[in-house]
């Protein structure tokens, strides 16, 4: 669980500072653009549009680099996180149907999603989905199995779970499977 806590938060603290450094940057091109309203220094009059468009762009430029240059490194190390999760994908994407049967058995049928006020779905199980999703790394095992019906199934699509759902499925789990190990939730492949 400690890994997973770790990717989803690199993962939003990525998105957050992207974010910021996109505020950054439309901020600093608005008020580069801003008129200014001190006096202009005497015998620096723009006598040509040419003139006036070089300085207009040359404050843009100079006010919009640090924050695109942020942007850049910010996007690199995202490309960076992806490829990484490519090369964990595991070769197998479909469980294999002694997975399906022990996962559906684990869960009674039912599915093991959740839906809002934190509840477990009352629907019958359809389908045998990735928690941590296999486009992201997850690995095709019983530890990443986890039953769903086809509406959560496509609600979750490929989007990463959170620390806490992890935790509250894994506390859902304690009260219906009887051995501790096949509660865990939440397995990547290893880089190998």
């Amino acid at each position: 669980m400690l890994e997973l806590k770790r990717i989803y938060w690199t993962r939003q603290a990525v998105r957050v500072a992207g974010f910021c450094a996109m505020i950054w940057l439309l901020a600093a091109a608005f008020f580069a653009l801003m008129p200014n309203v001190s006096k202009p220094a005497a015998g620096r009059h723009a006598t040509s549009v040419i003139a006036v468009l070089e300085q207009v762009f040359g404050g843009v430029l100079a006010a919009i680099a640090a924050p695109g240059a942020v942007l850049v490194v910010l996007m690199i190390i995202a490309g960076i996180m992806r490829g990484r999760e490519l090369r964990r994908r595991d070769p197998v994407r479909r469980f294999t149907r002694q997975q399906r049967l022990e996962g559906m058995a684990r869960a009674q049928g039912q599915c093991e999603m959740e839906v809002p006020f934190r509840r477990r779905c009352s629907r019958p199980a359809e389908h045998g989905d990735h928690f941590y999703p296999w486009s992201r790394g997850g690995s095709t095992s019983l530890q990443n199995f986890v039953a769903a019906c086809a509406t959560c199934n496509r609600a979750k699509g490929a989007s990463l779970p959170t620390p806490g759902q992890q935790r509250r499925l894994e506390g859902r789990r304690r009260g219906y499977v009887g051995l501790e190990e096949a509660v865990l939730v939440g397995e990547r492949r290893t880089l190998g």
